[in-house]
């Protein structure tokens, strides 16, 4: 056993950029231009990546590849090194606030014909803003208006700029399914509020099976799909409001309600047995175990949003994601099965919970 249980809590989010960033067209012109930037944005240095994107669009690339095949492939390169344990979490940031840098350089000239009114904003709670940046920016370069409201936005403040702006439609932005209860508390606000929600990122899915679970009126895997949905004609106007429980009537059983009311418990208890069973963590650091306490609570975290949507996938990939992250660290990914056992035993009274478990367990096990 290492230092710490998963070595998961300093990372950048699933995928390093935790939501889904768009797929690169077979462009051979935009793949040179990515491989400049990535070079610039890897050694830290600003000036040159601005250069990188002025020199591509003087070169003739459109700024739509530029944003996406260009700026969007190195930040996904970005997210795939810090997994693959060559980028630390500051290299991770420091790259993306590069990236984020260099958006501006792109055109942003005023549409002679809007097409209307688009609102963008992440979910609240979640941090991971450039993938919704990008679908921002490719919407403006398509003639939309866009109110991009960035990351982390409180749902009531969202309904107060709907209510005060009357956007054709919000696209919702959200990267970790621990999300997932703050997404659908949103989707419902904004339409009740008469707007129709686009759904996107890792949250909802690769398929987007949690936006319809949750009941968004669109789905879009990535920022292109999004643009061209839009294009294609406005979404339907949502149904009347309706509650959280017609969407998912499993909640009826209350686990979710009782596991999350527990969870400050749980990792607690669980760390404390954790300490029992692995007589190392009797030397860790101050550090060390408050670290390990934070891997504990995101192991809880997805647990719990695996109850909310009640989908073994949402922690089963989470801890086939982690077991790969470890892998790379040299930390067996068996390292985690203590933890599943412990939860296990403090939630003996509840089902659902127990078959997540036992599917974490299963999936761990084929990767070892």
């Amino acid at each position: 056993m290492t230092a710490r249980v998963t070595g998961i809590g300093d990372g950048p989010g699933r995928h390093g950029v935790g939501a889904r960033l768009p797929a690169p067209h077979d462009d051979a012109a935009s793949a040179s231009w990515a491989d400049k930037l990535w070079a610039a944005v890897r050694t830290g240095d600003e000036y040159a990546a601005v250069d990188v994107v002025t020199d591509a669009l003087s070169a003739g690339v459109e700024p739509e590849s530029v944003l996406l095949d260009v700026i969007g492939a190195v930040q996904r390169k970005v997210g795939l090194e810090w997994a693959a344990d060559r980028m630390s979490v500051a290299d991770e940031h420091a790259a993306t606030a590069i990236n984020d840098r260099v958006i501006a350089v792109l055109p942003a000239g005023r549409p002679a014909n809007s097409r209307g009114r688009i609102t963008v904003a992440c979910v609240d709670q979640e941090w991971h803003a450039l993938p919704a940046r990008l679908v921002s920016e490719t919407l403006r370069l398509r003639g939309w208006r866009v109110d991009y409201l960035g990351a982390q936005v409180p749902t009531a403040h969202l309904i107060s700029h709907i209510h005060r702006t009357g956007p054709d439609a919000v696209c919702l932005s959200s990267s970790l399914p621990t999300r997932l209860p703050l997404a659908h508390s949103a989707i419902t606000a904004i339409q009740a509020a008469g707007t129709p929600v686009m759904a996107g990122g890792l949250a909802f899915g690769a398929d987007g099976r949690y936006a319809r679970l949750l009941g968004a009126d669109a789905w879009a895997p990535d920022a292109r799909a999004a643009a061209d949905r839009l294009a294609a004609g406005p979404l339907t106007r949502p149904v009347p409001a309706h509650q959280t429980i017609d969407d998912l009537p499993h909640l009826g059983d209350q686990e979710y309600t009782l596991v999350a009311g527990s969870t400050t418990r749980l990792v607690r208890d669980t760390f404390q047995r954790l300490a029992q069973h692995i007589p190392a963590m009797r030397d860790y650091s101050d550090e060390q175990r408050e670290r390990t306490a934070e891997d504990i609570a995101h192991l809880v975290n997805f647990l719990t949003a695996a109850l909310y949507v009640d989908s073994d996938d949402v922690f089963t990939g989470f801890l086939v994601w982690t077991a790969e992250v470890l892998t790379a660290r040299g930390v067996p990914a068996h390292s985690l099965l203590p933890c599943l056992d412990l939860l296990e035993e403090q939630l003996h009274d509840f089902p659902r919970a127990r078959r997540l478990l036992d599917a974490g367990r299963t999936a761990l096990a084929s990767r070892t």
